[in-house]
């Protein structure tokens, strides 16, 4: 162990050795038995023992920081605070409030509450590196989990060609779509490179992997039926695939009952405030203490000001974290895609109208003209921030929602082109010459330049690169131009099983099953979600109206008994607590807040990021529309 500690220490920086030579004895303590078995569950690049060393090192720092702050503040704050709150422990504190306590000089109280402080500091610090271990070892574990059914249907069609364990593993390694169950895999390959056993790589990641209960167990077995035969293994993958899609589904089906829950906490969350504030105006009538003004760091506002615009930052992160929570809980494995924006500004301009980030990157120059042109016209600050927040989210919005409809038409349509591809192979005709006869009978609609190009590409008698197979080339361009995570969770698979020699007739018939069970569980989910979308617009649209009626009866109303409590010296009424004009500012500006929070839900539970700013954009939009065209603002 001092060995292999010298050798890593005369790899790692002045900071690190130092830190290492301080705090890496406290790797070996009891305590940190079980961060051991997070660490290794967790996956880091950094060593254990460098890990506590930092954690360590970054504790101790903290709490000297906020232990000298404290002690620091304490001696320059004025003695009269300081007196207070040792009045306060003095009588809270049971004993103490029963005994008469002389008085404690300034420096004394200061390192006493210094040296707590800055205990609880480290003791936090400490926590919460042991917490990020777990917490990623967790992501890791739902990640794996998520992945590896896909992966075992893989290895069911690859075991029909071959048992070659390291082979088929590294055909699954090979593919992104399988994520952390594909890096469990090059981790497995690793380890038997270094060792030159395979079963030594399967045995190690069995034991550090974060899913103890679904990937180690199938790596046991899996070894162990492939050292018995084909057929053996085979059949144990296809009941393994089984098993693990009805784990998925039911994991599927508590997230749709999260997602019931959060839908109705939604809904009373964001209906809640705008609510509150109009309670906060009638109560203001009877209250005068609400319109008390007080001191903050940004100025005097009264009470009743500070919960409005509380309330209306309350509203926004709520949206915000309902819309990153409703994003968590989607299936990831029927996640959007995500869009990387061409490096050129040419190819950016070039791909706008149908690449969300290029068209994410492209609207920044309007949307900052229309704020500038906003400004200069005299609009209200709130109003330049939403017009112009409106302007660069819906036309974003807007390509994203045609290339999802594109995406989606496509999906459509190469199920189609696969059920044709696979009975033409069934009836024994080969792969390329099937996909040309589907190409020149069946017409396609969006995916017929992309079949076209594959079967160009399947005639091809070589490939651009020599030692690759015509057909594993053809393939993954075709993947690669559909773009869709439908075809690389499905057409990707058979580049491999080709080429590791598995069945023709099999892969197909595999694929055609895999194909048609994912689409089916996209349009499910679809419907599933759309429910989501109608209640956050439902949502924003109630509180519009309820805001809007507000503002035509309840403000008139209560300015017209206003001006009888002026005529009136018996009435307790306070004539001056509603400003009809101001209080309509403040509720229009809790609405464009609880609009936001309604399309970012909406959005998110639609098709992503991109939608959320289209929906959030079209809902601000309506409502100034309805605000100023009502002469409400």
């Amino acid at each position: 162990m001092t060995g292999v500690r010298e050798g890593l220490n005369g790899h790692l920086g002045a900071l690190d050795r130092g830190l290492y030579a301080l705090f890496s004895r406290h790797a070996d303590e009891q305590a940190h038995a079980t961060d051991r078995q997070h660490y290794r569950a967790a996956g880091l690049e950094t060593s254990f023992d460098l890990y506590i060393a930092r954690v360590y090192g970054l504790a101790w720092t903290v709490g000297l920081l906020v232990a000298t702050q404290l002690f620091v503040t304490t001696l320059l704050a004025p003695s009269g605070l300081t007196a207070a709150f040792l009045d306060v422990l003095g009588d809270g504190v049971p004993v103490l409030n029963e005994v008469r306590v002389p008085a404690v000089p300034r420096l004394y109280v200061g390192a006493v509450f210094g040296a707590l402080v800055g205990v609880a500091g480290r003791w936090l610090v400490l926590r919460a590196g042991r917490l990020y271990l777990s917490r990623r070892a967790a992501a890791r574990r739902a990640e794996i989990e998520r992945t590896l059914p896909g992966a075992v249907r893989y290895l069911r069609v690859l075991a029909s060609g071959s048992n070659d364990q390291r082979e088929m593993l590294q055909q699954v390694a090979g593919q992104d779509a399988y994520g952390a169950t594909a890096d469990a895999f090059r981790r497995i390959l690793n380890k038997a490179a270094l060792t030159g056993n395979l079963d030594e790589g399967l045995t190690t990641v069995a034991r550090d992997t974060p899913s103890r209960d679904v990937l180690a167990p199938f790596l046991l077995k899996f070894r162990e039926h492939a050292g018995q035969s084909r057929d053996s293994l085979e059949g144990y993958l296809e009941m393994e695939g089984r098993l693990l899609s009805q784990r998925q589904q039911r994991a599927h089906q508590r997230a749709s009952g999260y997602m019931e829950l959060l839908a109705e906490l939604f809904v009373v969350m964001l209906v809640f405030p705008a609510l509150a504030v109009l309670i906060l105006t009638v109560a203001s009538v009877f209250t005068p203490e609400l319109n008390t003004s007080v001191s903050t760091p940004l100025g005097a506002f009264t009470y009743r000001e500070v919960l409005v615009y509380a309330a209306a930052v309350f509203v926004l992160l709520m949206g915000l974290a309902t819309a990153l929570t409703v994003a968590a809980l989607r299936p990831t494995d029927h996640a959007m895609p995500t869009y990387q924006r061409p490096t050129t500004v040419g190819d950016t301009l070039r791909t706008a109208h149908e690449n969300p980030a290029s068209a994410a990157f492209v609207c920044l120059a309007p949307a900052t003209f229309t704020v500038g042109v906003l400004w200069s016209l005299g609009y209200k600050p709130i109003d330049v921030a939403l017009l112009g927040y409106a302007v660069y989210g819906v036309p974003v919005g807007a390509v994203a929602s045609r290339r999802a409809r594109l995406d989606d038409a496509k999906d459509r349509e190469i199920q189609d082109f696969i059920h044709a591809v696979s009975g033409h192979v069934s009836l024994g005709l080969p792969f390329p010459a099937a996909v040309r006869r589907v190409t020149e009978d069946v017409d396609f609609g969006p995916l017929q330049p992309d079949v076209e190009a594959l079967a160009f590409n399947l005639g091809l008698t070589t490939s651009v690169d020599e030692t690759d197979d015509v057909r594993a080339a053809a393939l993954d361009r075709f993947v690669g131009r559909v773009g869709t995570p439908l075809a690389s969770q499905t057409v990707g698979l058979v580049v491999g099983a080709l080429s590791a020699g598995s069945n023709t007739e099999k892969v197909f018939e595999t694929l055609e099953t895999e194909i048609g069970r994912l689409y089916h569980e996209r349009k499910e989910l679809r419907s599933q979600l759309m429910v989501y979308v109608a209640v956050g617009w439902t949502t924003a649209l109630l509180v519009v109206g309820v805001v809007v009626a507000v503002n035509a009866t309840v403000l008139d109303g209560f300015s017209q008994l206003s001006g009888v409590a002026e005529s009136t010296s018996s009435t307790s009424l306070n004539p001056a607590a509603i400003d009809p004009a101001q209080d309509r500012e403040r509720f229009y500006l809790v609405t464009q807040a609880t609009v936001l929070a309604c399309g970012w839900f909406a959005g998110m539970a639609s098709r992503g990021k991109y939608e959320a700013l289209l929906h959030s954009g079209l809902l601000v939009v309506i409502t100034y529309v309805v605000f100023t065209g009502l002469g409400v603002v």
